[in-house]
């Protein structure tokens, strides 16, 4: 298997807690290629469209949780948006968290430290050093408002924003339970990147030339500043890489014993 990013090896005790098989996939037929779809929050302003592209080509997909403000002038994680969670919950896609309030990986600090800086919420914009459990409680604060919202347990996985982390990072989410999913080189669809440089039938063409089987693929529920929402293309990628062979599965399923690196 190819290596993919933020990926590492673990033991058999958290294996078996994210239900995962130690070999082959276990959403996939035999002779089938494996995908790993996967959303991280954002604007929001896509999330209604690809829950229907989802369920139309019946995807099971993985998505990152944080309290992003949304193109309706709340935030992702507001009760305003329960009915959406529900209903992703209702579809059997599957749940980590994205840290609370965004909060980006800056650097290590000493020995035992990490610098951060949330996007959101009462520190937004300002550089903290947090501890293991202080980042702890931040994954957390996702996985007991998923909870309030939707009645469902969130599942034990995450995903640093912006994909940054250090060993230290990843270490400190492995502490509390959680264990990190970054994504595949090809997996990047690039729906953050700017239109005008990289149209969707540039970034759609690139996606099925280079997605390959155990790939962890990225994207995202709405993004500010692109121009030209990626979504659309979603559709055909799905279509795409199911005529090449490929099926699709959650994390839940990802075999966290395949030899992989830490970015």
């Amino acid at each position: 298997m190819r290596m993919r990013r933020g990926c590492s090896r673990l033991g058999l005790g958290l294996i078996c807690a994210l239900g995962v098989v130690q070999n082959g996939f276990s959403s996939c037929g035999v002779g089938q290629k494996p995908v790993y779809m996967t959303f991280d929050t954002g604007s929001q302003s896509q999330a209604e469209f690809i829950r229907q592209v989802l369920k139309k080509y019946d995807v099971k997909a993985s998505f990152f949780l944080a309290n992003e403000k949304t193109v309706n002038g709340d935030y992702s994680l507001d009760t305003t948006w329960a009915p959406y969670w529900k209903a992703l919950v209702a579809d059997g896609h599957a749940f980590g968290t994205h840290t609370f309030d965004h909060v980006y990986f800056k650097s290590d600090i000493g020995s035992n430290q990490v610098e951060v800086r949330p996007q959101f919420g009462h520190n937004a914009g300002k550089s903290m050093n947090w501890t293991g459990p202080e980042y702890c409680a931040e994954l957390n604060r996702v996985k007991t408002r998923f909870k309030e919202l939707t009645g469902t347990e969130l599942d034990p996985f995450w995903r640093a924003p912006g994909g940054k982390t250090s060993s230290r990072l990843i270490a400190m989410g492995e502490a509390c339970g959680y264990h990190h999913f970054g994504w595949a080189d090809a997996g990047f669809l690039g729906d953050e990147l700017p239109s005008e440089k990289y149209p969707n039938a540039m970034l759609l063409q690139r996606a099925l030339n280079h997605i390959q089987p155990g790939d962890i693929v990225v994207a995202h529920l709405g993004i500010w500043s692109r121009k030209d929402a990626f979504a659309p293309m979603l559709e055909p990628l799905i279509a795409g890489l199911k005529q090449k062979g490929y099926c699709f599965a959650t994390l839940r399923d990802y075999p966290l014993n395949a030899s992989a690196t830490k970015p």
